[in-house]
Formats: structure tokens, C-alpha cells, sequence
């Protein structure tokens, strides 16, 4: 039986990689590996926040059935995912690195956790699950890191040894039995926007591309983002125009960085003779904006936020591209496959071995929802063929072209001409949820919590107040 190593990483943009066709992006190891990999181009978070997409995936189920819906709501082991799938069928499961799961003593699907990253004191970012815009509360720190440019971070020092401790675990498992899973989950290039040195100076000098639709050269963004970013406002917090700049280059640099540390795990595997035996999968929880539109970070329906690289390295797989839009919830039931275990009913995917066995479906419809920090109301996802549709509760619809516009920026929303279309894509989302009572009862939900753990606040100084801690590794 072929072992099955998993990788993902945090806030890596689906199109931040050579192998991507990015101009300037330098991941040789990345693109070695999709080189005998099959590359997904059309792949998508079930939520752009890393709580409820890392949730969604354990269990392979929407956001809106596992009730995780912000990062407060952090993954119990309930319902139960593929790691349960894997221990009942005695399939050797174990994890190194970020979970972002509640606490390592919950049933979570894993037979052992290496340095395990969890939500700070198992609550989270408590603060920004109030969501009512008279009540939240403005995000009380910086949320791209308080220093901005080269230099070490717990962030980094994490991953070095969340990479040192899997290139033990390979060189181990090659005098073993064979036939395990290990899930790897490295932080880059999630901020902080602090990049070790090396990696930094690779686009130090370069003249690097301002983003798309800065709202400086008149664009104007959605309402609906408008207000979800004036929680975090996170542009207007950098310092100067050369801090902004830093940020842009610690951003790419910690990508390469990211990369230098795929490297080193695939070259363990090589080393460990385990390459040919071994079946790799690598992605990302969700994306980033990197200043498009002026927002930073995630939480949003944009192509920037809410797609993210898909690579799977598989011997029953020829080497190419799938067009077909896949969701982190395929690679939810591409786990128990693997082994031969028929994936759990409730689980919304497929197989992702099996969809690039076929002929590419445009038409395949892939969902994501949000419903974390700075939504006023909740918002959904519906991606099919060329068309994506994000619709904002209480607010007017975003329609896209993604062949014609890639870079969504016309809305046809409100074009006569698409008036069959969008009422077409509206019935097709209603199949999956009522965008209405999933909204109410997220809110309603949310609110139980808060008042749970003392009120408006009592929470406000609860859970991180940007990145979340990293544990104690010694390095």
C-alpha cells in the first residue's frame, strides 16, 4: 500500500508559483514537484480564513454543517473526518505542525501530533466573532505583525523546525512499516511579514508590480468589503510607503521560503528511498490579496483570497494540468481513497485521483462561504464553469467572467444581458444553502459563544490579537 504525504501550507495564493506561469515568484522545488505532479488551476478554500477551512477539510464538509464558523471555533474531532476514517481501518495517521485545531487531547483524527500548532488556550480570536458592525470591535493590533521586512520570527523558527522534525520522521519511517498518512502543516507565507534574510534579498532589489485596482487610481471597492476591511483597515496601517514595500517583499520572500522548505522535506523522502512508494500532496488552506484591491490578508470571494495551489504527485496520475474546480473538500475524500476506504457519506467531495482521470468539467460547481472577522453578513461563493458568482447577504451580487476577466474586474451582476445566468447560479447555490438562515444562524451561534464566555466585554481582550502563537519548539 502507497504511503500518502500531505502537505499544506498558509496563505499561499494560488498563483504565487513558477509553475503557475508567476512572473517573477522563484519556487523551483514547488515546481519540480508539479513537474510529476497533476497541477489543479482551478482550486478553492471552502473559506478564505484558516479555522473554518481547516475544519471543512478535516471533515470534508461545509462550513455551514460543522458549525465552525470563525476562527473562536476551532475543530473539536467532531463530526469526525478522514484522520478517524484512517485510524479505523488501522492506516497509520500522524501530524507535524499547525492544525489550528482546538487542543492536541481532543479525538482529532491523528494517532500522534508533532509540535502541534491550536488556537491560543483552545478559544481563538474570541474578539472578532462579534460581528454587528455598532458592536465589533476594531482589530486591536496590527494584523500583518508589528515589525515588517527581513529578519526571524516565531513564525519561521517554527517552520525550520516543523521541517526538521519531518525530515526525521521520513528518515524513521523508511525502516517501517509502510502504508501511513502524515499531514505537514508549514505557516509561510503567512504574516507575520517577517522573511529570513536570505529568502528576503531575493526581491529585495527587484522592481516589483503594484496590485490591481488600488482604490488610490479610483477603484472602488464593494460595500460589502468596504466594510469588512474597515475592521482591520489593513493598509492604511503601514507606516510609509517603504514599510508597504517591505511587505510586498517579505510576502514573496517567505513564499520562496515556504519553498525552500518543501524542498527539504521531498528531498528527505528522496534520501529515505521513499519517493517511488509515496504518493505528495501539496496546498495551501487558502490565499492572500497582497495588496489588490488595498486589502492584505485573506477573507474574501476573490480569486487572490480564495483559491489556492493544488498539486498531487500520484504514479496513477500523468503529469499535467485539471482545469476542472476541485475544493480543499476533494482532497478531504482523496485521503481515505487512497487507502481504499470509500470516503464518508456527509463528505461533499470526490476524490481528486478520480476527477483528473477524467475528461476536464468546467461545469462542476465549487462552493465557499465566510462568515469570520469583519463580516457584517455572510458571504458565498459559487464557482461554475467561466461564471463565479459572490453573494453578500443584504447586499448586491458580484458576478465574473473569469475566462473573459480573470482579474474580476467587471461586475456583471447587473447586466440584463446575465439577469438568466445569475438567477440560474442563485437556484444553484440555494441547493447547497440558504445563504439567509445559514447567516442567521452563524450570527446567532456566534453571539451564544460570546455570551457564553461573559459578554461583548468580557471577550474583547480574548485570543490573539494577529497571528497565533506558535508552541515551544526549542530552536
Amino acid at each position: 500500500m502507497r504511503n500518502l504525504l500531505v502537505i499544506v501550507s498558509d496563505e499561499h495564493r494560488f498563483d504565487a508559483m513558477g509553475c503557475a506561469g508567476h512572473d517573477f515568484v522563484r519556487t523551483p522545488n514547488l515546481d519540480a514537484l508539479a513537474d510529476r505532479s497533476v497541477r489543479f488551476t482551478n482550486a478553492y478554500t471552502p473559506s478564505p480564513i484558516c479555522v473554518p477551512a481547516r475544519a471543512a477539510f478535516a471533515t470534508g464538509r461545509y462550513v455551514h454543517q460543522t458549525g465552525h464558523w470563525d476562527n473562536a471555533s476551532p475543530y473539536t474531532g467532531a463530526p469526525r473526518g478522514w484522520g478517524h476514517q484512517l485510524q479505523d481501518a488501522g492506516i497509520p495517521v500522524e501530524s507535524i505542525g499547525k492544525l489550528h485545531y482546538r487542543k492536541p487531547e481532543d479525538a482529532n483524527g491523528f494517532d500522534q501530533l508533532h509540535i502541534p500548532m491550536m488556537v491560543q488556550d483552545g478559544i481563538g480570536m474570541i474578539w472578532a466573532s462579534i460581528r454587528h458592525e455598532d458592536e465589533r470591535l476594531h482589530a486591536p493590533g496590527r494584523m500583518l505583525g508589528p515589525e515588517i521586512g527581513p529578519g526571524e520570527s516565531t513564525y519561521s523558527r517554527y517552520d525550520a523546525a516543523v521541517t526538521d522534525r519531518t525530515v526525521d520522521w521520513l528518515r524513521d519511517a523508511a525502516a517501517g512499516p509502510q502504508g501511513w498518512c502524515l499531514y505537514v502543516g508549514l505557516v509561510a507565507p503567512h504574516f507575520p511579514l517577517v522573511c529570513p534574510q536570505p529568502f528576503y534579498d531575493i526581491y529585495d532589489g527587484m522592481d516589483l508590480p503594484e496590485p490591481k485596482l488600488h482604490p488610490s487610481r479610483g477603484y472602488q471597492r464593494h460595500p460589502w468589503v468596504e466594510k469588512q476591511n474597515a475592521m482591520m483597515d489593513t493598509e492604511m496601517r503601514f507606516v510609509d510607503a517603504e514599510e508597504r514595500r517591505r511587505a510586498f517583499v517579505a510576502y514573496y520572500g517567505l513564499i520562496s521560503w515556504l519553498d525552500h522548505n518543501v524542498g527539504r522535506i521531498t528531498t528527505a523522502l528522496e534520501e529515505a528511498g521513499l519517493s517511488d512508494s509515496t504518493t505528495v500532496v501539496y496546498s495551501s488552506d487558502h490565499g492572500d490579496n497582497v495588496g489588490a484591491r488595498g486589502l492584505w490578508g485573506k477573507s474574501n470571494m476573490y480569486q487572490e483570497s480564495v483559491a489556492v495551489p493544488l498539486l498531487v504527485s500520484d504514479p496513477d496520475l500523468a503529469p499535467g494540468t485539471c482545469d476542472t474546480p476541485v475544493s480543499l473538500l476533494d482532497l478531504s475524500a482523496t485521503i481515505p481513497a487512497h487507502f481504499g476506504i470509500d470516503p464518508l457519506p456527509e463528505m461533499a467531495g470526490r476524490s481528486l485521483v478520480e476527477i483528473a482521470g477524467e475528461e476536464d468539467d468546467m461545469e462542476r460547481p465549487v462552493f465557499s462561504e465566510y462568515h469570520a472577522a469583519g463580516a457584517v453578513s455572510g458571504a458565498f461563493m459559487l464557482r461554475r464553469g467561466r461564471y463565479k458568482l459572490i453573494h453578500y447577504v443584504g447586499f448586491e451580487d458580484e458576478l465574473f467572467d473569469l475566462e473573459a476577466d480573470p482579474e474580476e474586474t467587471e461586475n456583471l451582476a447587473g447586466d440584463p444581458a446575465h439577469a438568466d445566468l445569475l438567477a440560474d447560479l442563485h437556484r444553484e447555490l440555494r441547493e447547497i444553502c440558504d445563504p439567509d438562515e445559514v447567516n442567521e444562524r452563524a450570527h446567532a451561534e456566534q453571539r451564544q459563544m460570546v455570551e457564553a464566555l461573559g459578554g461583548l466585554e468580557a471577550v474583547r481582550d480574548l485570543g490573539p490579537k494577529g497571528a497565533t502563537p506558535p508552541p515551544q519548539t526549542g530552536t
